[in-house]
C-alpha cells in the first residue's frame, strides 16, 4: 500500500492496454458556470433509470405532488424511487419512450408542473456520525441515488458491502472527449463534493483515498486540492488522458497496478469506486434533505448556439434543454441527437426521450464534426481493433461469432469483459459497428439464459414430479406388499387356530366318547322316565274318564315292572281297605249297626294294623330300588317328570281319609330329610295316591256287583 501511494504522489502511474486518443472538444461547454434552465411543460419521470428493478409507485393520476416528494417507494433492494422533479399535478401515467438505445417504451409517469417549485419537508441530517451507519445507507436510498458516472449502480447496495475496502477512488477523469459535466461540478462544488467523500468514508472507513481527475483538467484539480487539503489520506490523482481512462477496471489497473480477475468485483480486492456526481448527490441528501431530482448535464456540440453545462431536472424532454442551448438543426444534415459522449452514446430515438439520473451528456454533432457513419462493408482483419480494446478482449473473433449467433462462443470470448467503449469502432477501417454487435449479442445473451433459466425450472418441476410419481408408486408398491404379508400372517394365523381347534376337537373327541357312553347310559333312564310319565299320564287321562281299567295295559317289559307290579298291588291293598271302611260307614249311615258289632272291635284293629305294616314294608322297598334308579338319572330328566307328577299331586281330591294316613306313613320317622329327599318323597306319595284311587274304584265296582250275585 505504501508503496502505491508513493507511486501516485511521485506521478509515477500505471497504464492499462489499448485505449485511443480521439480529438477532445471539452472547451465548447467548459468555459461557461452551470446554468438553470426554465421549467417544460410536462415531465415524463420513467420509473426504473438505473441498473436494477423499479419501485412500486405511490401516486396515481391527478394527484398533486410537491418538489421532492417519492412517487415511488423501494420494494426491492435493487429498487431506489424516484421523485417529483418540481410541484404540479401527476396527468397520466402510461408507456413513453425511454432513454435507451432501442427506445423501448417503459412505464411512466407524466407530471405538469404548476410553476410553484414548492419543496416538500425536508430532513437534513448534520450530525450524520451519530447515527448507525445503516441509518446513513437507508437515507441515501431513500434519496433515489444511484451511480452517476454512466453505470447507474444502486448507491446503497455498494456502501452496504462488509468486506473490508483498503482504497475509496472518487471518480472524476470524465475521459469522454465531449463531456464537461464533472468538470465544471468539481470547479464549482468542491466543497460538497469533499462533504460527501467524508460520508463516504465514514460509512467504509478505507485506509486511503484515491481522487482521480484527468490531466486536462487542472482547474478542477486545484478546486479539489484546495477542498482536501485538510485530510492527508485524501490524495488527488492526475492521470494520463487517454481513452477510456474513466473506466472503473482502467482507471483501477492505472492507479494500484491491479487487474480485476474475471467473475470478481473490485470490491473484492478492497477497492471500492464512486462518481463525483454522486458524492455530491450524497451530500445533498444528507445536509441538505434533499433527495436526487438533478443533475449536471452537458449540452455541446457544433449544432447548438451556446453549449454549456445545466442544472437538468430529471424527466426534462430533451427537446427543451436543446432550444435552451439554441438548437439549430439545419446544421446538420440530418436530425441526430447523441444521448453520451460520441465514443459510447447512442443516437436518441425522439426528442421526447427525458433525463434520467444517468443522463450526463446531450451531444448535437454536425456532420463535418461527426460524420453520418459509412456503410459497413467486410472485415479485412486488420487487427486494429484488438489493438485499441482496454480489456484485451479480441473483437474480430467476437464479431464474426456474433454476427453467426453463436452465443456459446461469444462467451468463451468473454463477450461480457466488453465495457462497450468503442475504441474499436473507432479504429475499424470498414466502418463495422462493432459495439452495436456487442450489445445486441448481450441481449441475445441474456434472452438465452433466461429462457435456460426457465427450461431448468421446467425440467427441475419435471423431474420432481416424476421422483414424486415414482417415489408414490414405490409407496403403493410398499403398502400392497405390506397388505398382502398382513394377508397372509392372517392366513397363517387362521391356519395355527384351525390346527389347534383340530387338535382340541380331537381331544374333545374323545372326551365326547367318553360322555356319550354316559349320556348313553342315561337316556335309557330318561326313555324309562318317558314312558313312565307317559303311563301317568294315560292313568290321569283314565281317572278323568272314570275308565280305571285302562291303567292294566301299562306295558310291563320296562326295567322298572318288577316294581310297578308290586306298587299296584299295594295299592290293591290300600283300595280293599279303604273299600271296606266305606262299606263300614255306609252300614253305619244305613242303620245296620248289626253287622259291624258281629265283628269284634280288637279283630278289626289287629287286622288293619297287620295291612299297615305290609304296606309300609312294601312302600320300603319300592322307595330303595327307586332311590337306586334315581340316582342315574340327571336333574334336568328330574325336573322334567317332577312337574307334571306335582300337578297330579295338586290336582289328586282329599277326600279319602285313609290313603292320606298311608301315604304319609312312610315319611313320619324321616322329617329331618333334605328338600330334595323330600320332592322325591312327595312325588311317589302322589304315585301312590293315584293308584291307591284306581284300586279303590276297581273294590266299589266289585262290591257293587257282590250284592247283585247273592241275590240271585
Amino acid at each position: 500500500m505504501n508503496s502505491i501511494i508513493e507511486r501516485i504522489k511521485q506521478h509515477r502511474l500505471w497504464d492499462f492496454p489499448g485505449g485511443v486518443f480521439p480529438r477532445e472538444e471539452k472547451r465548447l461547454s467548459n468555459q461557461f458556470e452551470i446554468s438553470e434552465v426554465s421549467l417544460p411543460s410536462v415531465f415524463y419521470i420513467p420509473l426504473k433509470q438505473h441498473i436494477g428493478v423499479e419501485g412500486g409507485l405511490q401516486v396515481a393520476v391527478g394527484d398533486k405532488v410537491l418538489k421532492g416528494q417519492p412517487l415511488t417507494h423501494s420494494s426491492n433492494p435493487f429498487a431506489v424511487p424516484v421523485h417529483a422533479p418540481t410541484s404540479g399535478e401527476i396527468t397520466a401515467i402510461k408507456e413513453h419512450v425511454s432513454a435507451q438505445p432501442s427506445g423501448q417504451p417503459e412505464l411512466t409517469i407524466e407530471l405538469t408542473p404548476d410553476g410553484l417549485e414548492k419543496w416538500t419537508d425536508l430532513s437534513p441530517v448534520q450530525q450524520y456520525k451519530e447515527l448507525p451507519k445503516a441509518e446513513v445507507v437507508e437515507k441515501i436510498c431513500q434519496a433515489g441515488i444511484s451511480g452517476m458516472g454512466g453505470a447507474g449502480f444502486p448507491t446503497h447496495i455498494k456502501l452496504s458491502t462488509e468486506k473490508k475496502v483498503k482504497y475509496l477512488i472518487i471518480n472524476g477523469v470524465e475521459c469522454e472527449p465531449y463531456i464537461t459535466s464533472d468538470d465544471r461540478l468539481m470547479r464549482e462544488h468542491s466543497w460538497q463534493i469533499r462533504q460527501g467523500i467524508d460520508v463516504l468514508v465514514h460509512l467504509l472507513e478505507p485506509e486511503c483515498v484515491f481522487i482521480a481527475i484527468e490531466n486536462n483538467k487542472p482547474e478542477a484539480i486545484q478546486a479539489m486540492q484546495v477542498a482536501c487539503q485538510e485530510e492527508e489520506k485524501y490524495i488527488i490523482c492526475e492521470v494520463p488522458t487517454k481513452y477510456p481512462a474513466g473506466g472503473e477496471k482502467q482507471l483501477i489497473q492505472v492507479l494500484t497496478g491491479q487487474e480485476i480477475p474475471k467473475g470478481k468485483l473490485p470490491v473484492d480486492l478492497g477497492i471500492m469506486m464512486q462518481n463525483v456526481g454522486t458524492c455530491f448527490a450524497v451530500a445533498d441528501a444528507i445536509f441538505a434533505g434533499k433527495p436526487l431530482v438533478q443533475r449536471v448535464v452537458t449540452l455541446t456540440g457544433r449544432a447548438l448556439e451556446q453549449p454549456k453545462n445545466v442544472w437538468a431536472l430529471l424527466g426534462t424532454p430533451v427537446e427543451h434543454l436543446l432550444n435552451e442551448a439554441g438548437y439549430s438543426p439545419k446544421k446538420q444534415k440530418q436530425q441526430r441527437i447523441v444521448m453520451g459522449g460520441p465514443m459510447m452514446g447512442f443516437t436518441i430515438a425522439s426528442p421526447l426521450v427525458p433525463v434520467v439520473k444517468i443522463t450526463n451528456c446531450l451531444l448535437a454533432p454536425t456532420e463535418k464534426e461527426m460524420p453520418t457513419p459509412g456503410q459497413e462493408m467486410a472485415c479485412i482483419r486488420c487487427g486494429a481493433c484488438a489493438d485499441a480494446c482496454p480489456a484485451g478482449l479480441l473483437p474480430q473473433q467476437l464479431y464474426w461469432h456474433a454476427k453467426a449467433g453463436e452465443l456459446d462462443k461469444l462467451q468463451e470470448f468473454n463477450l461480457f469483459d466488453c465495457i462497450e467503449c468503442g475504441a474499436c469502432a473507432f479504429v475499424c477501417p470498414s466502418n463495422i459497428p462493432l459495439v452495436h454487435y456487442y450489445r445486441q449479442s448481450k441481449a441475445d445473451v441474456r434472452i438465452n439464459e433466461e429462457q435456460k433459466q426457465k427450461s431448468d425450472k421446467s425440467k427441475a418441476r419435471f423431474n420432481a414430479r416424476k421422483d414424486r410419481l415414482e417415489r408414490e408408486k414405490e409407496e403403493r408398491e410398499l403398502k400392497r406388499q405390506q397388505s398382502a404379508q398382513a394377508r397372509e400372517k392372517l392366513v397363517e394365523t387362521e391356519k395355527q387356530k384351525q390346527a389347534e381347534i383340530v387338535a382340541s376337537a380331537s381331544e374333545a373327541k374323545v372326551e365326547a366318547q367318553i360322555a356319550a357312553k354316559a349320556e348313553d347310559k342315561n337316556s335309557k333312564v330318561a326313555a324309562a322316565i318317558a314312558r313312565a310319565k307317559a303311563k301317568r299320564e294315560a292313568a290321569q287321562n283314565d281317572s278323568t274318564s272314570e275308565t280305571p281299567a285302562k291303567v292294566e295295559e301299562a306295558p310291563a317289559d320296562t326295567p322298572n315292572a318288577e316294581e310297578d307290579d308290586k306298587k299296584a298291588k299295594i295299592a290293591a291293598a290300600i283300595a280293599r281297605a279303604k273299600a271296606k271302611r266305606e262299606a263300614a260307614q255306609n252300614d253305619s249311615t244305613s242303620e245296620t249297626p248289626a253287622k259291624v258289632e258281629e265283628a269284634p272291635a280288637d279283630t278289626a284293629n289287629a287286622e288293619e294294623n297287620d295291612k299297615k305294616a305290609k304296606i309300609a314294608a312294601a312302600i320300603a322297598r319300592a322307595k330303595a330300588k327307586r332311590e337306586a334308579a334315581q340316582a342315574q338319572i340327571q336333574e334336568p330328566a328330574q325336573a322334567q317328570i317332577q312337574e307334571p307328577v306335582q300337578q297330579e299331586v295338586q290336582s289328586e281330591p282329599s277326600s279319602s281319609p285313609s290313603s292320606e294316613t298311608l301315604l304319609t306313613l312312610p315319611a313320619s320317622p324321616q322329617q329331618d330329610e333334605d328338600p330334595e329327599e323330600a320332592r322325591r318323597k312327595r312325588v311317589e306319595a302322589a304315585i301312590a295316591k293315584a293308584k291307591a284311587r284306581k284300586a279303590e274304584r276297581e273294590n266299589e265296582q266289585a262290591k257293587s256287583d257282590k250284592p247283585n250275585s247273592g241275590e240271585q
